[in-house]
């Protein structure tokens, strides 16, 4: 289904961007796991529009409701089934851009795959899907959390020209990264992203970023070569989310500009398990991780819609002009920190679950 991700922890979302709500099913939740709204709510505050100025104006309190799998605090092990209610709707204002499909959204190709398309905002390919996966990607952090002391810390790395220095990824936490508006850990580029967005939102224009994630305290062992291979999952999570164009993992595409003396990880010895020294791999060999942290990047490009008139066709071909109204992110990296962090939750517990029946 192409709604659904995973294979023991599996998820499938629901909703378009102006329906009556959106939400996730979730079936593999270990039973007997402490869980309330509150634990999956901190994510979703950090994700939800309209916190401050470098957003999308919508205002959407993103509360979320457990309707299944939940009794007396602890989960059941049956399917979990979280909603949440779109509030802040205004499909009124896509009406005058329902015959033409905006330059490099997703209206033209939905609809030469299905036949039509959600006539008011993304539908399904707008960033409010992504409410689904960051739900159940809260309760596999607290499992995974809880099970194997596993920490997940995204942030914003770099947004337009600007690139933030290099973070400790032994260290960073997630409280250094929303001190800034931005998530960006390193303040003086901080303000410099903020500007960067600030002045492409005064131009009715947008633009894009990188979002980097460490993954720490992971047993070795994770990941089913070769098809399922840990960075494989990561990145098939990762470019499934709206607006993705790249992702990298440890050196990336550094790395092969390197030669393998310089390139390979030297063996050590670490509190008592093997260790490396460096780790240029991100992580993983073999496309299983070797117990260092997980380190990746992905890449965002500008948000499509924008509010600039823009020179395109209608559907039938016909010459137009559209300046695209509606309420969107000039930049969705900040947002964006939260979804990559319970995505990559999603991979994490997945494989976990899985190389926990080998034993």
């Amino acid at each position: 289904m192409s709604s659904s991700f995973g294979t023991l922890f599996k998820i499938a979302t629901f909703g378009e961007s102006h329906c009556a709500g959106v939400g996730v099913v979730i079936d593999g939740v270990p039973s007997r796991l402490p869980l309330c709204e509150a634990d999956i709510q901190v994510q979703l505050d950090r994700r939800r529009p309209g916190g401050n100025k470098l957003g999308t104006e919508r205002n959407e309190a993103d509360q979320v409701q457990i309707l299944s799998g939940v009794e007396n605090g602890l989960t059941l092990g049956s399917p979990i089934g979280l909603l949440v209610k779109n509030k802040d709707q205004r499909p009124g204002d896509y009406g005058s851009m329902n015959q033409v499909p905006r330059p490099s959204h997703a209206d033209y190709t939905y609809r030469a795959k299905y036949g039509i398309h959600a006539s008011s905002g993304g539908g399904r390919s707008s960033a409010r899907e992504t409410i689904g996966r960051v739900a159940a990607g809260a309760i596999a952090e607290k499992f995974l959390r809880e099970t194997y002391g596993i920490e997940i810390v995204a942030w914003v790395s770099s947004v337009g020209q600007y690139d933030a220095e290099a973070v400790d990824l032994e260290t960073i936490t997630r409280e250094q990264v929303d001190a800034a508006e931005v998530r960006c850990p390193d303040r003086a580029a901080a303000e410099k992203m903020t500007e960067e967005i600030v002045a492409a939102r005064a131009a009715k224009d947008s633009i894009g970023g990188v979002v980097s994630c460490v993954c720490r305290n992971l047993p070795a062992g994770l990941g089913e070569p070769a098809f399922d291979r840990l960075e494989a999952k990561l990145a098939h999570a990762m470019l499934s989310l709206p607006a993705t164009k790249g992702f990298e993992i440890g050196s990336g595409f550094a790395g092969a500009r390197m030669r393998g003396s310089v390139h390979n990880d030297p063996f050590v010895q670490k509190a008592g398990r093997l260790g490396t020294s460096s780790n240029r791999s991100g992580g993983v060999q073999g496309g299983i991780s070797n117990g260092e942290p997980v380190y990746f990047r992905v890449a965002f490009k500008p948000p499509a819609t924008i509010g600039q008139e823009q020179q395109t066709v209608d559907y039938q071909g016909n010459q137009t002009v559209l300046a695209a109204k509606g309420r969107h992110d000039p930049c969705v990296v900040p947002r964006a920190v939260p979804i990559v962090e319970t995505m990559a939750a999603l991979v994490l517990v997945d494989l976990a679950l899985i190389q926990k029946m080998r034993s």
